[in-house]
C-alpha cells in the first residue's frame, strides 16, 4: 500500500497546529492537500507545505475523491457529524476532532456510518498523548501507585477577558461551545481511557467571567466501577493554577505540575516533532512519587502526539484498531451529556449499564 494521502479540512489552530505538523512527520502518511477559504492561510499551507494541494472548499474537495484515502476535520464543532458523515459515506476514511459529536445519539449513528461504509473513524484524542498522562498509565499498570483511590486531572487556564469572535464562546448549543466540550472532553477521555465508563457523573458548570455566556470554570466527579473516583477541574478562570495531575493510591501519590510542551511547540511552529529529543521535559518539569516526607522524581515519558497518526496509520491498513476505541469516545459523549444532566437538575446521574 501507497502513502495514505490525506486531505486536511481546516486550517486555524488545530489545523496548523495540532495536525498538519504532526501527521506530516509520520511515515506512510502524505498530506496532499488542505481545505481553507481563507487567503492568508492559504498562503501559509503553500509556504509550509509546499506539496499539498490548496483547495477552498469542501464541495471542491468532495467532487474528486478519489484523489484522497483520509479525510481530517478540524473545523468548529458544529460541522463534525454532517463532514464526517459525508467523508464516509464519499468512501474515505476520517479524522475528527474531539468532540466528534454533540450527543451520544449523532456519535452512534457516525460509528454506524463508518460500520456501513467499511471506512475507519477515528477521534483526535492527542492529550492521550501527553507525556505526563502517559507516565501516569505506566505508574498505575506497574502498580506503582498501588490501588488508585483518586484521580484527579486538571486543565486550568487564567484568561479573565473573553474572546467574544470566537465560536466556542458562542450561547448558540449547536455551536457546542463552553469549556467541558473543549477541555473537558480531553480530560473525560483520559479518565474513561485509564479506569472505564462511569457508574455515576456529578458536574458543576459554571459562568464566571464577565461577557462569557457558556460554561468556563466546571468541574465533573466520575465513579468507575471498582470504586476509582475521577475529579476533573477545566477552567478560563484560574488565577492560581493546581497540579496537571494528583493521583492518590494505596502505596503512593503522583503529583505532577505544569502542562505537556508539545502544543506550546506547536503553537510556535515546531518542526521537530518524531525527533529524539521531542516532547521531553527537562528534569525540573517531572512530577514527584511518593507518601509525604518521602518523594522521589519521576522521568516523565516522552510526549508523542505523532503515535496517534502512526496508529491510526495501521488502522487503515488494518493491521490493528484505531488508537482511540469508538466505544470510548462514545462514552465521553455520554458523559458530557450527563454532566449536563447532572448541572440543570443539581443532582448526580447514574449512567445506565452497558
Amino acid at each position: 500500500m501507497g502513502p495514505i494521502r490525506t486531505v486536511l479540512v481546516g486550517y486555524g489552530v488545530g489545523g496548523s497546529a495540532f495536525h498538519a505538523p504532526v501527521l506530516t512527520a509520520v511515515e506512510g502518511l502524505e498530506l496532499a492537500a488542505v481545505v481553507t477559504g481563507n487567503p492568508a492561510r492559504q498562503d501559509e499551507v503553500r509556504a509550509r507545505y509546499p506539496r499539498a494541494e490548496v483547495i477552498g472548499t469542501t464541495d471542491e474537495m468532495f467532487a474528486r475523491t478519489g484523489d484522497f484515502d483520509l479525510v481530517v476535520i478540524t473545523v468548529p464543532n458544529r460541522f463534525h457529524v454532517p463532514l464526517a458523515t459525508r467523508a464516509l459515506e464519499a468512501g474515505l476514511h476520517v479524522v475528527v476532532d474531539k468532540p466528534f459529536a454533540g450527543t451520544f445519539a449523532q456519535g452512534r449513528a457516525l460509528c454506524e456510518t463508518a460500520a456501513r461504509c467499511e471506512r475507519r473513524l477515528g477521534v483526535y484524542q492527542n492529550r492521550r498523548f501527553d507525556g505526563d498522562f502517559r507516565t501516569v498509565r505506566r505508574l498505575v499498570e506497574e502498580g506503582r501507585l498501588g490501588d488508585v483511590y483518586r484521580f484527579e486531572s486538571r486543565f486550568e487556564r487564567w484568561r479573565p477577558q473573553v474572546r467574544t469572535a470566537g465560536w466556542k464562546e458562542q450561547a448558540d448549543p449547536a455551536a457546542l461551545g463552553g469549556i467541558l466540550y473543549d477541555l473537558g472532553t480531553h480530560l473525560i477521555d483520559q479518565a474513561v481511557s485509564l479506569f472505564g465508563r462511569p457508574t455515576h457523573v456529578y458536574a458543576e458548570l459554571d459562568t464566571r467571567r464577565d461577557a462569557a455566556l457558556v460554561d468556563d470554570d466546571s468541574f465533573v466527579a466520575l465513579t468507575h466501577e471498582g470504586g476509582v473516583r475521577s475529579h476533573l477541574w477545566m477552567s478560563a478562570a484560574a488565577a492560581d493554577l493546581g497540579p496537571r495531575f494528583r493521583v492518590l493510591g494505596s502505596k503512593a501519590s503522583y503529583v505532577k505540575f505544569g502542562m505537556d510542551p508539545q502544543e506550546e511547540l506547536l503553537r510556535a511552529g515546531s518542526t521537530a516533532v518524531g525527533t529524539p529529543a521531542w516532547g521531553t521535559e527537562p528534569e525540573s518539569a517531572w512530577g514527584r512519587l511518593g507518601t509525604p516526607g518521602d518523594t522521589v522524581a519521576v522521568e516523565t515519558e516522552p510526549g508523542a502526539y505523532q503515535d496517534y497518526y502512526a496508529g491510526f496509520a495501521a488502522a487503515v491498513r488494518e493491521e490493528s484498531g484505531p488508537p482511540v476505541p469508538l466505544s470510548e469516545a462514545l462514552t465521553v459523549i455520554e458523559v458530557i451529556e450527563a454532566a449536563q444532566r447532572s448541572f440543570a437538575d443539581g443532582a448526580t446521574v447514574v449512567l445506565p449499564t452497558g
